[in-house]
């Protein structure tokens, strides 16, 4: 005998970026369908789009540099972590003043969210994390953490960013180390298929459960319908941080411009204005953003950075992929995707129009693609996405 949990209220916080605030929101569109009322902490860039799934935004003032301008990021490891700090320190006051009053029974969070652990520790409530991409396994630390953070932290400037973050959680009355507060939560949601996951068989179940892509109709995002006489449709993306690249743009067009048979979606991003690429083929159609998904559900090939949302976009529609990674985690996933065997890791400085026909070419005309595609899609789909995600967040209700 099952029971129906009572309908609770459930807080969800994110930050202003696409591949953090996406991969949730077809969990909170079922939440909301179940009877729960979320809160969506968010900034005003991103109110409208939670709303659409039924949730309450919750809208805070962010100090973190946005998807506009990736530039602001910096190069080095420490660049890439003190905004979040900052941010965290900016933020929680906004966010404590607008929900103390009204407490969740449950906080939902991303991995970027730090006042989210901090918020429920306060308020006494259960907290779990909605993972967008890859998670450690047992020995990350050892492996790849303790590597990459050494210098870092013999640093004075990181020594003096862990004094800061190791202040503030004890401020708050939070006794974990900084390293931990997000990477090793209590309990998780994974929402990439396990098939992405690097050493998934070290993974403790216990706490990270894969659930797989959940990605929903995606009408509100417009449709998109192949062209008459297109025997094969490659669609180009590299998302919507990583997008100043016309040169790369200018090879993908060479290398597929005016191929018999072939129709091409090039999406070129927010930064380049279609006129850096000269004189665009026939058969190439240029936008600043396209219906991701709505294409893939019909393409036979995708050029793709290899971010966590398009990686698992190209597996659960079967496409096989040539990845070009430009940052981060991307790397790792163009690595992961290649291992798979449904995918080409092509790095940036060799992206050139020959070797991307190549790739995609002896991609699509591989039959043993094809079939390893189709395996992992049907695996995918038996994750169980949205709804065993909300099953799981509902068995975390007090």
């Amino acid at each position: 005998m099952t029971t129906t949990p009572r309908p609770a209220h459930i807080a969800m916080f994110s930050i202003a970026a696409h591949g953090h605030v996406n991969p949730s929101l077809e969990v909170i569109r079922e939440l909301v369908a179940r009877g729960h009322r979320v809160s969506y902490a968010i900034p005003a860039s991103f109110a409208d789009k939670v709303a659409a799934t039924g949730a309450t935004p919750v809208v805070y003032e962010s100090t973190l540099p946005t998807d506009d301008d990736p530039d602001a990021w910096g190069t080095e490891l420490i660049d890439n972590l003190e905004p979040f700090l900052r941010d965290a320190m900016h933020v929680l006051p906004q966010l404590a003043e607008a929900f103390d009053a009204d407490r969740p029974d449950l906080v939902l969070h991303d991995i970027t969210a730090y006042p989210a652990p901090v918020l429920a520790h306060r308020w006494g409530v259960p907290a779990v994390g909605l993972w967008p991409n890859l998670v450690p396994w047992e020995g990350y630390e050892e492996e790849v953490a303790e590597p990459m953070f050494a210098e870092l932290k013999a640093s004075e400037r990181g020594k003096a960013y862990y004094a800061r973050f190791e202040d503030w959680l004890a401020e708050h009355g939070v006794d974990t180390h900084p390293d931990r507060l997000i990477a090793r939560p209590r309990r998780a949601i994974v929402l990439i298929p396990k098939a992405l996951q690097p050493h998934a068989d070290r993974v403790d179940e216990s706490v990270f459960t894969f659930v797989g892509a959940c990605q929903g109709d995606r009408a509100d995002q417009g449709e998109w319908q192949r062209p008459a006489g297109a025997e094969k449709v490659l669609l180009v993306s590299l998302g919507s941080a990583f997008t100043k690249q016309p040169e790369f743009y200018k090879s993908c067009a060479a290398a597929f411009g005016d191929l018999p048979g072939w129709h091409v979606v090039l999406q070129i991003g927010a930064f380049v204005d279609p006129s850096e690429l000269g004189e665009i083929p026939a058969n190439v159609e240029v936008h600043p953003w396209v219906p991701q998904l709505a294409i893939l559900k019909q393409a036979d090939a995708f050029i793709t950075h290899a971010g966590a949302g398009g990686s698992q976009e190209g597996l659960a529609t079967a496409t096989p992929m040539v990845a070009v990674p430009q940052a981060v985690d991307q790397f790792g996933n163009a690595d992961m995707l290649q291992s798979l065997g449904v995918a080409r890791h092509l790095p940036m400085e060799e992206a050139t129009a020959e070797s991307l026909r190549e790739a995609v070419l002896a991609l699509v005309d591989d039959p043993e693609v094809a079939l390893r595609a189709k395996e992992i899609q049907e695996r995918i789909a038996n994750e169980g996405g949205a709804l065993r995600a909300a099953d799981l967040i509902e068995a975390e209700l007090p």
